[in-house]
């Protein structure tokens, strides 16, 4: 079986995690984690990280660091995954979704100020599957509503908009390094900003909220989300290769955009002129007139040994928010399709070429068999 993403450790990494365990720094204090939060959040171009224990407790604690609470509203997309959600039902604030665009699949910026009221206090645009979300717009929108823009880049590590890295645009941007993420600590997040306030606050919060002063008095309801010593070097001995890792995954994308561009009811995922689409995931659409469902194709996929996944559903069809009676009676038709009719096939950084042309050649069969 190609699996749909696996990681691409080396020497390095083992070399990083050896030097932990023979000096015994495997816990949440080292050299590798603050080198690790300094050149990452550097690398997108901001001051401050934060290194977490995932993704979503970075989004959870980015949420957190800016006050944001009971009573509070934060825009985010309907077409994401449930994470972006759950950090903010986390801290008693209530997310207010808009729809995707049916192009990049980001949010749709032409409704977000209409969804702004005098609760709100945040906009969480998401950049899906490597493609970085419209941000000029969005900043403005959010300067002129007194907002904060919160960064889910999770899936966009390397990814640009107009030459700046995501992540690094907004108020605070937030990333995961899970095992299928561009780099990865295994498990593992990374809040990034240029607010000197806010990281200040990010890192006590993330650690029980100690008083500075007196270590076990909390001023705060903290949380324990630290990041290890470990992680982090396998992390920083990711960092390392970051750009390879990009380019890879955009040969990758290349490659799939030019055996698949002809096949008819596939639908390819783009690039807007001012982005860098790193393709986290290479996602498709399956349309009709391919002749088949985009489950009968992701069942005929692994019947070859192809392994692939279906696109998020959209939050408005989750049954935890629905139970909480989030989004009763609310219509997010763009999201709907693309958790209809999308998948992503095997993406992995270390793809060999031999493996792509599987997949691109057992795309081909079955299409031309359902057709006949």
């Amino acid at each position: 079986m190609i699996p749909v993403c696996e990681p691409l450790t080396g020497a390095r990494e083992l070399e990083y995690v050896t030097d932990c365990l023979k000096t015994n720094w495997i816990s949440s204090q080292g050299k590798y984690l603050g080198e690790f939060e300094q050149k990452f959040a550097s690398y997108c171009g901001c001051k401050y990280g934060c290194a977490t224990t995932s993704g979503t407790t970075a989004l959870h604690l980015a949420v957190a660091s800016l006050g944001i609470g009971k009573g509070d509203e934060v825009i985010v997309p309907a077409f994401t995954m449930a994470a972006s959600i759950f950090a903010i039902v986390y801290t008693g604030a209530t997310p207010v979704l808009v729809d995707a665009e049916p192009d990049t699949w980001n949010l749709d910026i032409s409704q977000i100020e209409a969804r702004i009221t005098k609760r709100t206090k945040a906009i969480m645009p998401v950049h899906i599957y490597g493609h970085p979300c419209d941000m000029d717009p969005i900043m403005e929108i959010a300067r002129r509503h007194n907002l904060f823009v919160i960064e889910d880049a999770a899936e966009a590590h390397g990814a640009e908009y107009n030459g700046r890295k995501a992540g690094g645009i907004g108020h605070i941007g937030c990333f995961s390094f899970y095992a299928n993420k561009i780099i990865t600590t295994g498990e593992g997040g990374m809040v990034i900003t240029n607010d000197a306030k806010i990281a200040d606050r990010a890192r006590r919060l993330k650690d029980l909220a100690y008083f500075p002063e007196k270590r076990f008095m909390h001023t705060d309801i903290g949380f324990n989300y630290r990041m290890t010593n470990i992680q982090a070097a396998i992390g920083l001995a990711q960092l390392e290769r970051i750009d390879e890792f990009v380019e890879m995954r955009r040969r990758n994308a290349h490659y799939y955009n030019s055996r698949l561009k002809d096949i008819p009811g596939i639908t390819l995922p783009v690039e807007k002129s001012w982005a860098k689409n790193v393709y986290w995931m290479y996602g498709i659409l399956v349309q009709d007139e391919f002749g088949l469902t985009r489950d009968e194709l992701m069942a005929r996929l692994s019947e070859k040994g192809v392994g692939t996944r279906t696109f998020f559903f959209s939050m408005h069809r989750q049954p935890c928010f629905t139970e909480m009676g989030l989004f009763a009676g609310e219509s997010y038709p763009v999201a709907d399709e693309l958790g209809q009719r999308g998948l992503y096939l095997p993406s992995s950084s270390g793809l060999t070429l031999e493996q792509k042309d599987y997949v691109c050649a057992c795309i081909e069969q079955i299409q031309k068999a359902a057709t006949g």
